[in-house]
């Protein structure tokens, strides 16, 4: 069976997790496919039985193949990491809302509100009070600047309370990945996610080309030269990324080593692609240590298939 795999730039999960789940159990063989091509005819016929068909035949001409994520622990580290993503959107949606509504408010109000800072802001109006001596206008503009506000508080003590559950769940599961530096509760979360289980990847470089960091040739005449990969997973992309922006920014070493591209003539770009690359395989080297624990429940094959 070979179900419709995620979508790397969507962190939700296909319509045939639950169907792969279920063969999984029942001892089928199950691979993990990428979304077949479209058809350059993009008025051509398109049902589910034709998109399965197109997705057997990448799997056949595909020279390896993917296991499947699992579940457990990984999947509730998934869900947690989009629900904080969905708070902490509509956090900031609403903290340019009250900015706005600062911007418009009558004089004396907006002249005692945009001299605070934003955490004053908030904690300022979610405290105001409206009196039914005012004017309508200010009695309705501090109700809503009241309502965003408590919105706002609200919002970020969900993120908060998230962002602590996948911390405890991290700490269970892989604590050595918080040692690293620049990796947190979050990056480390997202790199469980997309790293899922040991041996799903065949070798490390298969990991970095996963992750979207392995170089790509661009070299043209006498330039000879390796641009950025913009494929792969771009959460986990995402992820190496922070990492290797708190690196430069804190780490001596690191930052020795961005000068000394620099002076070899490399630019801020080239030097990152080169940090992203070497921190993916010092993660991808502690996460496949075979005296560390995996996720809980977890069922992996003893003869697993052929990784990406």
């Amino acid at each position: 069976m070979l179900p419709k795999s995620v979508d790397q730039r969507c962190p939700l999960p296909s319509f045939g997790a639950g169907l792969a789940t279920f063969l999984d159990q029942a001892g089928e063989q199950v691979v993990e496919v990428l979304r077949p091509k479209r058809t350059p005819d993009r008025g051509g016929r398109k049902t589910d039985m034709i998109d399965a068909i197109r997705a057997a035949k990448d799997a056949l001409a595909a020279e390896h193949l993917i296991q499947p994520r699992v579940r457990g622990e990984r999947e509730a580290l998934r869900v947690l990491l989009v629900t904080r993503h969905g708070a902490v959107l509509a956090s900031t949606a609403a903290i340019n809302q009250l900015k706005n509504l600062i911007v418009s408010a009558p004089d004396d109000l907006r002249a005692e509100l945009r001299k605070l800072k934003r955490p004053a802001q908030v904690r300022r109006c979610a405290q105001l009070r409206d009196r039914p001596a005012q004017c309508i206008e200010r009695r309705m503009t501090v109700r809503a600047l009241r309502s965003t506000a408590q919105r706002i508080k609200a919002l970020q003590a969900e993120a908060k309370e998230l962002e602590d559950e996948i911390l405890d769940i991290v700490q269970q599961v892989a604590p050595e990945l918080l040692a690293l530096l620049g990796v947190g509760p979050i990056t480390a979360a997202q790199i469980l996610i997309s790293w899922s289980h040991p041996r799903r990847f065949r070798s490390e470089a298969a990991f970095a080309a996963f992750a979207g960091v392995a170089p790509i040739p661009a070299s043209s005449g006498l330039t000879n030269r390796h641009r950025i990969n913009r494929s792969g997973d771009r959460q986990l992309n995402r992820a190496l990324h922070t990492i290797t922006l708190i690196r430069m920014r804190l780490d001596p070493a690191t930052k020795t080593y961005v000068a000394r591209r620099a002076a070899e003539g490399k630019t801020s770009r080239d030097a990152q692609r080169c940090l992203k690359r070497t921190i993916c395989r010092q993660i991808f080297k502690l996460l496949e240590r075979p005296n560390r624990k995996t996720f809980r429940n977890t069922k992996i094959s003893p003869q697993p298939l052929d990784a990406i």
